[in-house]
């Protein structure tokens, strides 16, 4: 994937560019904001990173002014600010995602690749397969080893989270705001509650070992069982 980094922060852009350089993508950076908009303009990428504070141009009228041209690149907006309101302010202006500086680049990576699969202009998939795991999204019918099993409603949202990002460590703040809609952790074991029990399904099939437990890290549901 190409990917423009618009960061004016010398440690971040390193940070960031290492990152997905490893990752295997094509990464071009800016430094401020007229930068960074005569970059987004001019070259198509798949994704925008974009701080929130930049010289020249502040980032929200950067993206105000690439929308306003119709791009619908997906951006993804870096910021140390971290008030509600101001999340709101960058997710209003265009943005399709907001972070919050300090941050871990393995969750940056998560959501980024997120939300390129979704820029892309592929027809809509309407099932997903992880080894003997199937799930029909129209039908919302899940079978394992072909066998069919009923799951409730945030259930099958935490599976098909899971199932959307296999043999990757998802953390509990990325299933807060994929399943429950919290952009922040409650510190309740509601996760922990909802993994067992999909645990307990599995197992009654043989599978218990298909969703893994990294301790500090989130959950994996391992590929290729």
């Amino acid at each position: 994937m190409k990917i423009l980094l618009v960061e004016d922060d010398a440690t971040t852009t390193e940070y960031v560019v290492k990152g997905f350089t490893e990752q295997g993508h094509n990464i071009e950076t800016a430094s401020d904001g007229h930068q960074g908009l005569l970059l987004a303009t001019s070259m198509s990428y798949d994704l925008i990173v974009l701080d929130r504070m930049l010289p020249q141009l502040d980032g929200l009228k950067l993206l105000a002014a690439l929308r306003a041209t119709g791009d619908q690149t997906p951006v993804l907006i870096l910021s140390a600010l971290s008030h509600v309101d101001e999340r709101v302010k960058g997710l209003r202006a265009g943005g399709d995602d907001y972070m919050t500086k300090p941050f871990a680049f393995s969750e940056l990576l998560v959501r980024a690749e997120k939300l390129m699969q979704r820029g892309n202009s592929l027809p809509a998939h309407t099932e997903l397969s992880v080894g003997n795991l199937v799930m029909e999204l129209l039908t919302r019918k899940v079978t394992l080893g072909g066998t069919e099993i009923l799951l409730q409603p945030k259930e099958f949202q935490l599976l098909k989270y899971l199932m959307e990002h296999p043999n990757q460590v998802i953390s509990r703040t990325l299933l807060f705001e994929a399943v429950w809609d919290y952009h922040f952790d409650p510190r309740t074991n509601v996760i922990d509650v909802h993994i067992a029990k999909l645990r307990r399904k599995f197992e009654e099939l043989g599978f218990g070992e298909l969703i893994e437990t990294v301790r500090g890290a989130g959950y994996r549901l391992r590929q290729g069982h």
